[in-house]
């Protein structure tokens, strides 16, 4: 019998992100969510991808659509992340555990929930949790750093780069071409 190849690699860490718990957890997105969950559904994809960048995870974005009638579930790919939509009666719960087990213990997987049942799930099948709240504070972690790089460079007034600089930054666009595709 033949083995289905797995869409996960060895070589990349992977980061499950249940969508709307997180957006039931940050204050910014909770109340985005009270305006509109697409609003808040969206922001979170753009707070996703650009930490997908600073954190070097493979981030795949869970939605559950338990609810949704006849949903037979939808992925989608965008800017490097996956962003995924559960069929009907399945939650994000499920669909995280469940793609634990294909991983199995090959990679280093991160779950960020804060459903302490989910949690306990994720440690007895080789993944480890992060809460929405430590979460936030890598996203806010890493912006800060950003912004602080970026500021610095400003302040330096670099008006030409050096051969090192040059190598170093296609050596990152040719990272980030390899993660979205």
């Amino acid at each position: 019998m033949r083995r289905r190849a797995s869409r996960y690699r060895r070589d990349v860490n992977y980061l499950f992100v249940d969508g709307y718990n997180i957006i039931n957890s940050w204050q910014p997105l909770i109340e985005l969510k009270n305006i509109s969950m697409e609003d808040a559904r969206n922001e979170l994809i753009d707070i996703m991808i650009e930490f997908s960048h600073i954190s070097r995870e493979h981030i795949i974005l869970v939605f559950d659509a338990y609810l949704v009638k006849k949903s037979g579930g939808n992925t989608y790919k965008k800017d490097g992340i996956d962003i995924i939509f559960t069929k009907e009666f399945e939650t994000a719960d499920h669909y995280i555990e469940r793609q634990l087990d294909v991983i199995g213990r090959l990679t280093k997987v991160r779950v960020a929930t804060s459903d302490n049942v989910e949690q306990q799930i994720i440690l007895s099948r080789g993944g480890t949790r992060i809460s929405a709240r430590e979460l936030e504070a890598e996203v806010n972690h890493s912006k800060n750093k950003v912004n602080y790089l970026a500021k610095r460079l400003k302040e330096e007034r670099v008006t030409a780069l050096d051969e090192d600089v040059i190598h170093k930054l296609r050596q990152l666009k040719q990272d980030i071409s390899k993660k979205k595709s």
